[in-house]
Order: structure tokens, then C-alpha cells, then sequence
């Protein structure tokens, strides 16, 4: 990372409470018991309350079509945390599971992406929010809607409106596994 990083509303030393959303995905090794393990350490995570969990769904590769099927999840948090602590807990979780980078894109034991921080637009070397991506990813956007139907991106509108736009065909919900 260069330079340093500091969310404007911090410097009131007042830190707004803010909804944040994390997607985490596995498709490697034990992945429901990677998912669970994730969303403890978020859960564990002092300044950051888990409010909700997804349903789990089975989804086909994006990209990198050549690897096993996924299983992702959505996590709703509230936190007075600035946006890139977030996004360095998301990462130690990672490292915590031996995530390996080797291909973009390519198969991982467990992958946990800060998708949006409240309203938040940052476009940092290291962070961007809402997550590049994330508009057009229905493993992102199907279990999201289901847990909070009213959601928006900014910049990008409604998740429900998002959906519409999108194939979900590769994606199924696991209604036999549940992340507590």
C-alpha cells in the first residue's frame, strides 16, 4: 500500500455506525467449514457485529471456468471501524486459511471480499468500494437480496434491480447447510 489511509469520518474521532458487507466463498478443501470459520473470525472481530448471515448457495466458477464449484455466502455487519481495518481483517481471515494466490481468479480455500461499506466510494491502490465488481455477480448480489431486499450499491442502484440483469443459473441455494 502506499501513502496512508484514513476514512474522513474518523477524523471526528465520532466514527459513524455503518452496515458493511462482506462475501465469502470457498471452493476448496472443507468449504462449508471454511465459510463457518470465516464468519466466526468476522463475528470474533472486536468493533465489527455480525447482523446477518445468507443462506449458502452453490455456485459455477466465474472467469476461471476450469475449478470446483463454490459455496458463497453474504455476511451483514455493523461497524464504527474504518473501511481499510476492515479490509485488513478480511485479508488476515484469508491468510488464516492458507489462501493462496497463485491465479487470478483461481481455486481458493476461502475468499473474503468487503463488498460495500455504507455509502463509502473509495478507489484506493488497495481498496476499492463499493467492490469493482460486485453489480454484476449474481453470487454476490442473489444471497445479498435475500437477506436485506431493500439493498443499493452506490453508483449502481438496486441489488434487486441488479439481479434482474443477471444470469443466476449457476447459482443455487444449499437450503441442507446453514453458517451460523
Amino acid at each position: 500500500m502506499t501513502g496512508t489511509y484514513l476514512d474522513v469520518d474518523t477524523l471526528s474521532g465520532m466514527a459513524p455506525l455503518r452496515m458493511a458487507v462482506f462475501s465469502l466463498g470457498s471452493n476448496l478443501g472443507e468449504r462449508f467449514d471454511y465459510l463457518q470459520g470465516a464468519t466466526n473470525a468476522l463475528r470474533a472481530t472486536p468493533g465489527l457485529k455480525v447482523t446477518d448471515i445468507s443462506p449458502v448457495y452453490e455456485t459455477t466458477p466465474v472467469g476461471l471456468v476450469d475449478q470446483p464449484d463454490f459455496l458463497n455466502i453474504v455476511v451483514l455487519t455493523e461497524s464504527t471501524l474504518p473501511s481499510m481495518v476492515m479490509l485488513e481483517r478480511a485479508l488476515a481471515i484469508e491468510d488464516a486459511y492458507s489462501r493462496v494466490r497463485v491465479v487470478a481468479g483461481g481455486p481458493r480455500t476461502v475468499d473474503v471480499d468487503l463488498i460495500a461499506v455504507g455509502d463509502r466510494q473509495i478507489a484506493t491502490e488497495s481498496l476499492t468500494l463499493p467492490h469493482p465488481r460486485a453489480h454484476e455477480r449474481a453470487f454476490v448480489l442473489l444471497p445479498w437480496h435475500e437477506i436485506d431486499p431493500e439493498a443499493s450499491i452506490v453508483g449502481h442502484g438496486r441489488v434487486a434491480d441488479l439481479l434482474s440483469g443477471l444470469d443466476d443459473s449457476g447459482v443455487k441455494r444449499r437450503d441442507d447447510l446453514r453458517v451460523e
